[in-house]
């Protein structure tokens, strides 16, 4: 047998294993999440959801391979809702024709338009911004641009992750979508330029080598100085944390970027009613603040506070651009980065 029969028997199997799991609560008060969220981070939210309503929730970890696991299952998925993080793993969901879209007062009036599908195939449940790490000894940011990230002034400064790395092609998405392929390649080749050293590891090792004097400015997400300054990651982390100031930078147009973490119903949902209760007390205040606490992210809905760790960065001004035009340019965003040898 090769390799790919292989597969799609192995796909075509646990097909039928999740949905005969599945089959005999089918008409139970009951909703089927499929989610690449690391269960502890929503068990807070989801062990709520079922208190305040009585429906409960069975959880189905899937590390990788989550929108196509869904297509092999087909009609007799039991999947009722899909959560992922990252707009673009949110479109390759619809991409791939697993969703279905739904109508809700509850979700539209919580969820700026810019933050989820037009269609209602997909919803942004929280945000993490793609903020500036500085040293506090060897710099006095109080503000920041991502164009100033090709400043010639910092060059051999600059440590930042794999371009191609989802939260960064993103980011580059964002700047070809502004200002068009041909400046953005000049910004990135800039940026390249500043590199401390290669384009690699985490945005927590970013942390760790300002802290190092390896670099004095880089890029990482909002949430993860929540997890190192908690000390939730361990007392290395703390450090590393407490050694940087964080800035919220701006597009010189306005606005921060930001990606999201974000849920879908499926396509054959056989529990689609359930599916939207669960999506609406996501962005209900109690959701969203256990959303804050649980794991550092920004609320999507205005007026619910964030954690004290994350409030204190600043206030928040999402970018306005909406992310299915953002998206758009992910290719084009992954295939620039391997043109200017940005991760070499």
């Amino acid at each position: 047998m090769t390799i790919a029969r292989t597969a799609r028997a192995f796909l075509c199997a646990a097909s039928f294993a999740a949905a005969g799991a599945f089959a005999s609560s089918a008409l139970a008060n009951e909703v089927n999440l499929y989610t690449t969220r690391e269960p502890g981070l929503i068990k807070p939210l989801l062990d709520a959801f079922t208190e305040k309503t009585g429906v409960k929730v069975n959880t189905v970890f899937v590390k990788d391979g989550l929108a196509e696991r869904v297509a092999a299952e087909g009609a007799n998925s039991p999947a009722d809702l899909l959560m992922v993080v990252d707009f673009g793993n949110l479109i390759d969901l619809v991409d791939k024709k697993v969703t279905q879209p739904v109508k809700s007062a509850a979700l539209e009036a919580a969820i700026p338009a810019n933050l989820r599908d037009a269609e209602g195939n997909w919803f942004a449940m929280s945000l993490r911004a793609r903020v500036l790490y500085a040293s506090k000894e060897r710099t006095k940011l109080t503000a920041f641009t991502y164009e100033e990230l090709a400043d010639p002034k910092w060059k051999g400064k600059v440590c930042i992750r794999s371009g191609q790395h989802p939260y960064n092609t993103a980011l580059i998405a964002t700047v070809i979508a502004k200002d068009g392929e041909a400046k953005a390649e000049e910004w990135l080749k800039g940026v390249k330029a500043n590199l401390a050293r290669k384009a690699t590891g985490g945005d927590r090792e970013v942390a760790r080598d300002i802290l190092g004097g390896i670099c004095d400015i880089g890029v990482g997400n909002s949430y993860y100085v929540g997890l190192m300054r908690s000390g939730a990651g361990g007392p290395d982390q703390e450090k590393w944390g407490a050694a940087i100031n964080v800035v919220l930078p701006t597009f010189a147009k306005g606005g921060t970027h930001v990606n999201v973490s974000g849920a879908a119903v499926a396509k054959n949902a056989p529990h689609k009613t359930e599916a939207l209760k669960l999506l609406e007390f996501l962005v209900s205040d109690e959701g969203q603040a256990l959303y804050a606490k649980a794991n550092y992210e920004y609320p999507v809905k205005k007026g619910v506070k964030t954690d004290p760790i994350i409030d204190s960065l600043g206030d928040l001004t999402v970018d306005p651009a909406v992310l299915t035009d953002i998206a758009k340019y992910r290719k084009a965003a992954s295939q620039l980065a391997d043109k200017v040898g940005f991760d070499n």
